[in-house]
């Protein structure tokens, strides 16, 4: 699942018009880099989730589309923005596709971009087989979150800590494997009939509370492009900060 769903108002200007998924970086959509990766991986089955603008999303990709060297790629959408005049937050959203996603998946942001991660279909076997619920890649904390997300032990579980704590040193790049158990208690059906938001924070912690979220650093290039600035640095028209 790629979430694309988001109104970006940070970006504004530039979301006004266009939904951020679709900005372009380094030439392509933003969004056209997690699902080439995905691809790469054998990931060939995508579902998207639109809302700001989503009209825009489909019209860019379709249903299938195939990129030179990759394997074709089937796209299927849900339209929160359609359906509910909303976005449904990231857990909401996920919980509405659910009941089109398989019992392991992947989920990665839309509005992230990380053009060296693998998607490893021996990485998701190897999840599967784990008795946590979610898997998570961390980065080492970015100038932009300095208190940071979460923590990671040395046994590789995600650690619920307070934003800040001195060993609060991670954020979470969005990437990310899910079982459908881990929104089982979410207080939602799968696929979210009412469009209820949801955010995802409050459910990772909860689970990480039980030990049932593992983890990983990713140390790979990677940009939160969260405002015109940071995408005018991917671009080359503002040099590159520090992380």
């Amino acid at each position: 699942m790629v979430l694309a769903a988001g109104r970006g108002e940070r970006m504004r200007p530039l979301t006004d018009q266009t939904p951020k998924p679709l900005l372009r970086v380094r030439g392509q959509p933003l969004m056209q880099w997690p699902m080439q990766a995905l691809a790469r991986g054998g990931f060939v089955r995508q579902l998207v989730n639109t809302a700001w603008l989503g009209e825009q999303i489909p019209a860019q990709f379709g249903d299938q589309i195939s990129w030179p060297g990759l394997p074709e790629v089937h796209i299927r959408y849900t339209h929160e923005g359609q359906d509910f005049g909303r976005a449904l937050e990231t857990a909401g959203g996920i919980v509405r596709a659910l009941p089109q996603l398989a019992e392991v998946f992947w989920v990665v942001a839309g509005d992230v971009f990380a053009p060296d991660f693998v998607f490893s279909d021996q990485t998701l076997q190897r999840f599967a087989a784990s008795p946590a619920l979610a898997h998570l890649w961390l980065v080492p904390n970015p100038a932009h979150n300095p208190g940071g997300d979460f923590g990671l032990s040395a046994s590789g579980e995600v650690l619920n800590l307070p934003k800040g704590a001195p060993s609060c040193a991670y954020t979470f790049s969005t990437m990310a494997l899910y079982k459908q158990d881990f929104f089982a208690d979410c207080g939602l059906p799968p696929g979210n009939p009412d469009g209820v938001a949801l955010a995802l924070a409050p459910l990772l912690r909860a689970a990480m509370d039980r030990g049932l979220v593992s983890g990983e650093v990713y140390a790979g290039d990677w940009t939160d492009v969260g405002t015109p600035e940071r995408l005018a640095q991917l671009n080359g028209d503002l040099p590159r900060m520090p992380p």
